[in-house]
């Protein structure tokens, strides 16, 4: 029996990999749509001994496959934005108490305490679609900081820069998260010398600008903020666990939540530590859905334990994949 209690309360590694094969088990016993894939890739169940053993499902099977374990009634569907004509992501989530768990402990553990901050969300791309999950996230946090400064901004940039401006001079820590283009917007407007604002991006130009490198943007963005260095939350509809970048682009995973980087040649396969290749994220709060995703990221895993996401695959360079869709 898996207690979600279990999944947030990890400290080492020998205890992630026994929670993480319970899961794996779990997940076949119940899932059907996992299970089929595990059988495609003829993969024996007690052959499993080991995280690295463990397959995981291609991240496209969340738009064409309902990708549920057990049998709970859906709480929420969170979806993803998409690209025009393409199908969009379906997250069918069937414990909201698991993402709730997550993201507050993930929070506490790179921020502290939610109550010390005002947070502000400049998010126009996401509060302007339902379903998303950074939306309801961030919406939650904004209420447990029990602050009446804090809240979203759809496209009323001027009130933000007077509401941020005198919240940082007052000496009130702040954390501004936003889309790439809208916080690039706003210091078109206006410059910052921010001395208690933390700067967080969540990726994403949503065809509203051209893609800068992650240098370049993180430079343009210190200094039109006036501030040293730009966090970065990695997430996405798929996933109830995210990791933070507290600057320079590394990430670092909660307690939940681990890193695996694939041979882009085998899908199978794994690269060592500081090569690049696709990203696998064993996510433990998807416990209702699936646990073990293979990405369409890019990036690299350090000697630490901290990751960077280096680009994403064009989907011509996923090689391997005729192993993966059914």
């Amino acid at each position: 029996m898996i207690v979600p209690a279990d999944i947030f309360s990890i400290s080492n590694q020998k205890q992630f990999e026994k929670i993480a094969l319970k899961v794996f088990r779990f997940q076949y016993d119940n899932n059907g749509v996992y299970r089929q894939f595990c059988q495609h890739l003829k993969v024996e169940i007690q052959q499993v001994k080991s995280l690295l053993q463990i397959p995981f499902l291609p991240i496209q099977f969340f738009k064409s496959h309902e990708v549920v374990t057990g049998d709970h009634p859906i709480q929420k569907m969170f979806t993803s934005s998409g690209t025009t004509g393409m199908a969009s992501s379906k997250h069918l989530v069937t414990d909201l108490s698991l993402y709730e768990s997550s993201y507050l402990q993930a929070f506490s553990q790179f921020y502290g305490n939610i109550e010390d901050y005002v947070l502000l969300a400049l998010l126009p791309s996401y509060l302007e679609r339902e379903g998303s999950s950074l939306i309801y996230m961030v919406h939650d946090l904004i209420q447990k900081t029990n602050n009446s400064d804090s809240g979203f901004y759809l496209h009323n940039y001027d009130e933000l820069i007077t509401k941020l401006i005198a919240l940082d001079r007052s000496g009130q820590n702040v954390i501004l998260i936003g889309v790439t283009y809208a916080l690039l917007n706003l210091i078109e407007k206006q410059r910052f010398q921010l001395k208690n604002t933390i700067i967080m991006e969540t990726g994403g130009m949503k065809g509203k600008r051209k893609e800068l490198i992650r240098e370049e943007l993180h430079e343009i963005l210190c200094k039109g903020f006036g501030v040293s260095s730009i966090h970065s939350e990695y997430g996405m509809t798929e996933l109830l666990s995210q990791a933070y970048s507290l600057g320079n682009g590394v990430f670092e995973c909660p307690s939940s939540m681990q890193i695996l980087i694939r041979d882009t040649e085998d899908a199978l396969q794994y690269v060592p530590d500081g090569k690049t290749g696709g990203i696998n994220v064993v996510d433990l709060a998807n416990l209702y859905s699936c646990s073990f995703i293979a990405t369409q990221d890019l990036g690299k895993k350090n000697p630490n334990a901290t990751f960077e996401v280096l680009g994403r695959f064009d989907n011509s360079d996923i090689r391997g994949c005729n192993l993966m869709v059914m």
